[in-house]
Parts: structure tokens; sequence; C-alpha cells
């Protein structure tokens, strides 16, 4: 039920944000959302998600908490497979090229992140799985 209820959400987040053109939608709470466009690495079909993201240092920085859950997001998987991606933010659309980050940059951006929203704390004690933390460079 919560899966369907999440997917209910997000569809009706990206909906709001893009006929808006990120009027509505785009600030939930104290997080800013973006649609994140990808191509999926198995259809080839574009796929589009709304997602928390933060502005660093001009790139923007998203969580792959997948909401606590034990898997990462296919998003994830679909970034990592094809990194230049689309984003919908702030009524722009902006290419991207996505990195995953490790080591002492993730330690610190994982600080900054929960730091901001400090629910990121609470999904990693809900999974054994490291969350990854993507960035994503405006081209």
């Amino acid at each position: 039920m919560k899966d369907l209820f999440i997917k209910w959400f997000m569809a009706i987040n990206s909906f709001l944000i893009r006929v808006s053109r990120g009027g509505i939608g785009s600030k939930l709470g104290t997080q800013t959302i973006l649609i994140l466009h990808t191509i999926g690495r198995k259809s080839g079909q574009e796929r589009a998600i709304p997602i928390a993201y933060f502005d660093y240092e001009g790139k923007y920085l998203i969580v792959a908490s997948n909401w606590g859950r034990d898997k990462n997001a296919d998003w994830y998987f679909n970034i990592i497979n094809q990194p230049r991606a689309e984003i919908d933010v702030r009524g722009k659309k902006v290419s991207v090229l996505a990195r995953e980050v490790q080591g002492p940059e993730y330690e610190a951006l994982w600080k900054f992140a929960a730091g901001r929203h400090p629910q990121y704390l609470d999904y990693q004690k809900m999974t054994r799985r490291h969350i990854p933390i993507v960035v994503l460079e405006p081209v």
C-alpha cells in the first residue's frame, strides 16, 4: 500500500511541476524538487521522476535514498548506465552529466545533505545498503 501511495504521489507531483513550470510541486516542506529525465537501461524509454535536490556549488546534488528501502531506485541504475540526462528545475530544462560520489567527497556531501534533511539519517537506519549520492553537473 505504501509503494502504491508513493507512486501515485510522485506521478501527481511530476504532473504539477510540469504543467506549472515549477510553480507548484517544486517545494515540499524544506525540500526542493526537480524532475530527472533518464533513459531506462532495459527499456530504452524516457523516464521522468520527481526527486529532492540540493544546490551545491553550482551543481545539483541528489540522494538515492529510495525512502529507506533495501534496494536502489530504478532512476539510480538508469543514471549510472547513462550519465547524460536532463532535469526540469525552477521552470528550466537543463542538460546534466551525472557522477556518483565516493570516499571523502561522499562523507562531506552526506553530512551536507543530512544536515539539511535529517530524514536521510532515518532512511540509512532502515536499510542495510549504502545510500548513494549523485552530483548532476550542468553541461
